[in-house]
């Protein structure tokens, strides 16, 4: 007993250093991306100096750090955090690798809302269009998804074959204004499906922050109902005392509010929610008490990456976050899954 007592403390002690390696990487790069851009005035040691205060910055320099840099490096690691939290709670209480925010109709209710107000000029909040019917439709989406899930059955498949259905039916709304819509609107529409860090302001980060900050210690309060499903099924879960079908309408409305929260205003960015908690569990293992927070920290990180890399690849054209997570994403995610082939997903 005190053998297994000890391997067990070793394994939560490595887990524990892994997770907080991955987020003193996650800073440094946070600072790394704060010094990297296309001005020629700000390259990494001006920016630091200046930052820290050593320097004065002229009023060009202070509203691309403080304006421009920054509320991007904070909405990165906010984005990634909600996205990431929301792909593995999802993951986990349907029971299926390859569920996301993306693949389960909640980006696509976003996209059929954005379409209804660049498209028709339809808003239930004609000040914020786009922001509220994104925001609006995509926990419609997933209201209708949970009820319909609901009426033909308790278990998870009834939800992943209902959010597939509404994904395409929403898909086809969208690609129908599409074809009426004019080159301007046109436009906006596929500018904004790209998925994009430069839209939201230093306070829309903020209001967003806040609220990703409420929501996430709330997913933490799920993980030994998720234990308890992912181990044995429904039938072990219910022997444990968890309803699987309330435990899954609960984990789903609080995974459509984290995506919704963010992609309302960034558009759809959807690799994240589906690769950083597979890579997580390659690092951590599928214990979601740990599984969780290291996702979150991978999802930042992994936006973290894209985007910064985007900024700078081509500078100075900037390459949306959402395009870049799937062209660097993709072929890494596959590596580790080919390196790690024993592992379960």
């Amino acid at each position: 007993m005190d053998e297994i007592t000890t391997a067990h403390q070793e394994k939560t002690t490595r887990q524990l250093v892994m997770v907080s390696s991955l987020c003193l990487v996650t800073l440094i790069f946070a600072v790394i991306s704060m010094g990297t851009g296309s001005s020629e005035t700000l390259d990494m040691t001006s920016t630091m100096r200046i930052i820290f205060g050593i320097d004065n910055p002229t009023k060009l320099q202070s509203d691309i750090i403080w304006r421009l840099r920054f509320p991007r490096v904070l909405m990165a690691i906010i984005a990634g955090t909600a996205l990431a939290t929301a792909g593995a709670l999802m993951q986990g209480c349907l029971g299926n690798p390859l569920v996301s925010p993306l693949t389960l109709g909640v980006a696509s209710g976003a996209a059929l809302g954005a379409a209804f107000a660049i498209i028709l000029d339809f808003s239930v909040i004609p000040n914020v269009a786009i922001v509220a019917n994104a925001f609006l439709f995509s926990l419609l989406v997933v209201g209708i998804i949970i009820q319909l899930g609901s009426m033909r059955s308790v278990s998870a498949e009834s939800y992943i074959l209902v959010g597939i259905a509404i994904t395409f039916i929403a898909g086809a709304i969208v690609s129908t204004l599409t074809y009426f819509a004019t080159d301007a609107q046109l436009s906006q529409l596929t500018h904004w499906s790209f998925g994009s860090l430069s839209r939201p302001t230093l306070e829309d980060t903020i209001w967003i922050g806040a609220t990703v900050l409420c929501l996430i210690p709330m997913s933490l309060i799920f993980a030994w109902d998720l234990n308890a499903m992912s181990l044995g099924g429904d039938d072990f879960a219910i022997s444990t005392g968890v309803d699987p079908q309330i435990t899954r309408r609960n984990i789903l409305i609080l995974s459509a509010l984290l995506t919704s929260v963010v992609i309302s205003f960034t558009g759809l960015i959807g690799f994240v929610g589906l690769a950083a908690p597979h890579m997580s569990r390659l690092i951590i293992g599928n214990d979601y008490r740990k599984l969780i927070p290291c996702s979150a920290v991978s999802g930042s990180l992994l936006m973290l990456f894209a985007d910064t890399v985007g900024r700078t690849l081509f500078s100075p054209i900037v390459i949306p976050v959402g395009i870049m997570l799937s062209i660097i994403g993709g072929p890494v995610f596959m590596y580790l899954l080919m390196r790690h082939r024993g592992v379960v997903m």
